[in-house]
């Protein structure tokens, strides 16, 4: 299958520190069709090879068995062109579809690593200029918006120019294999699926922790903050994930009308509940991996009296049958004590225990960062003795050992499923704008509330009010268990 994939923001950091290392992985594992074509289009003028030799430098800073021997790249590189491209002017739109027109590929992906706001004025552009024929396809790149009127003016934009089938709306955290595992744990086995339910699990956890601060982006990440950037998007779709009915296929529209109904169903927020279920915080400067760091407040391009929240955690409920009355904790932040994705599913204790130690809960860890796969921790004796009690074990797989030769990356599983046709880890526009739709009462409430985010030491777990949000249902965070 021939295919063309075009990057728009061909030179930013979303392309050259993700999207092309990526696709260069595809390109060594032979998982990238042949006869494809990659071009990066930016406002730079510079002819192929110019383009080349820069990405080539680009991908010295890749570290460690990823990084491209020369061989390798110049391999790859015979993939790769560059047009300069100024996204306003619709003459360059025609210079892009006569480019395409050159050998009429069967695909052609429009990947738009730009700023969102641009989405709208390029999606014009593309199909004033007819390049939205059905075997085109448009990927779009979080933050798709900034609040639900802004989410929904994209998707205007977008379906008045694509059929839904069409817009590949990207969540990379979709595509991490341990989220794919989380498919095939409950509905490919049946040892999970009958106690997946509030009558044998006590609550959930879902933590996306990051040790970094926000470096160079503070001008961006001030406009966005912790809620906007993680728990909207990628924080949501794992509870979707987590929390959905079986559905009836595999098929795309099948698994998103089922994480549709999760969305629909979480307990929506007032002005009262975001007061007692949502904790937001901002870090101040402290000692992260044995280092000295600055507070939020200091770092470049942050505005001195800002109130953006670099932490949130929350508690929601899943109001249906399945899960009335189990609480869902979700919780992201930066410079907290350690990088740290994972969902932790604590499992009720037996109802009478008969040896000692043993009204330890057992729990199912999910990792997603820096490891990928699975614990289980259960309870077992010390010893033989009769009255011997019991202490915690755990069984642990890892993915990256268990499937090595055939792991992939999220964003090199995510492009190649573009390149395919294939929408399932994809977001469609009805999700997408419910879980706008169910933030922005917290977003209403922060507007009013003039007390600000609450202060966190730099590599800790965030505000002491965090763990009181858990502690009132007379719970805990996994480190503090």
């Amino acid at each position: 299958m021939s295919f063309d994939l075009v990057f728009f923001g061909g030179t930013g950091d979303l392309t050259w520190r993700k999207l092309m290392p990526a696709l260069f992985q595809a390109f060594r594992h032979g998982k990238l069709p042949e006869g494809g074509r990659i071009l990066s289009v930016a406002r730079d003028d510079m002819p192929d090879e110019r383009y080349r030799e820069w990405l080539k430098e680009r991908f010295r800073e890749v570290e460690g068995p990823k990084r491209p021997t020369d061989e390798e790249f110049e391999r790859f590189a015979a993939l790769l062109h560059y047009r300069r491209m100024d996204l306003s002017q619709p003459e360059h739109y025609q210079r892009l579809k006569d480019w395409l027109a050159e050998r009429n590929a069967d695909t052609v992906v429009l990947y738009l690593a730009t700023s969102p706001h641009l989405f709208t004025q390029i999606c014009a552009q593309l199909g004033a200029a007819g390049l939205n024929g059905p075997k085109i396809r448009v990927v779009l790149e979080k933050p798709l918006g900034h609040d639900l009127a802004s989410a929904q003016e994209i998707n205007k934009a977008v379906r008045s120019v694509f059929a839904e089938t069409q817009a590949f709306r990207i969540d990379h955290y979709l595509g991490k294999p341990s989220v794919q595992n989380l498919m095939a744990l409950r509905f490919g086995n049946a040892l999970f699926e009958p106690l997946w339910r509030r009558e044998s699990i006590a609550n959930i956890q879902i933590t996306l922790a990051e040790g970094l601060g926000v470096g160079t982006r503070g001008d961006f990440y001030d406009r966005t903050g912790a809620l906007r950037d993680m728990i909207q998007n990628h924080a949501l779709q794992l509870l979707t994930m987590v929390a959905m009915e079986p559905p009836s296929t595999n098929d795309a529209d099948a698994i998103r009308d089922e994480k549709l109904k999760v969305l629909r169903s979480l307990k929506p927020f007032t002005a009262e509940s975001v007061g007692r279920d949502v904790v937001r915080g901002q870090y101040r400067a402290g000692t992260v991996d044995g280092k000295a760091v600055p507070g939020y407040l200091e770092e470049v391009k942050v505005p001195s009296d800002s109130a953006c929240e670099t932490f949130v955690a929350l508690r929601t409920e899943v109001q249906n049958w399945r899960w009335a009355g189990v609480p869902f904790y979700l919780r992201t932040g930066k410079r907290l004590a350690a990088r740290d994705a994972q969902i932790v599913v604590n499992f009720r204790p037996v109802p009478h225990p008969i040896f000692p130690g043993g009204n330890v809960a057992n729990k199912l860890v999910i990792k997603l960062q820096p490891e990928d796969g699975l614990e289980l921790h259960l309870l077992a004796a010390k010893g033989s003795s009769h009255g011997e009690s019991l202490a915690p074990v755990s069984l642990d797989l890892d993915f990256d050992k268990a499937f090595a030769a055939n792991r992939v990356g999220a964003y090199e599983r995510l492009l190649l499923d573009a390149i395919a046709g294939r929408l399932n880890l994809f977001v469609r526009s009805d999700e997408q704008e419910q879980a706008w739709r169910w933030v922005e009462p917290i977003l209403d409430a922060w507007e009013q509330d003039t007390t600000g985010p609450r202060p966190y030491t730099a590599g800790s777990w965030g505000p002491p009010a965090a763990s009181a949000l858990v502690a009132r249902d007379g719970f805990a965070w996994a480190e503090e268990q």
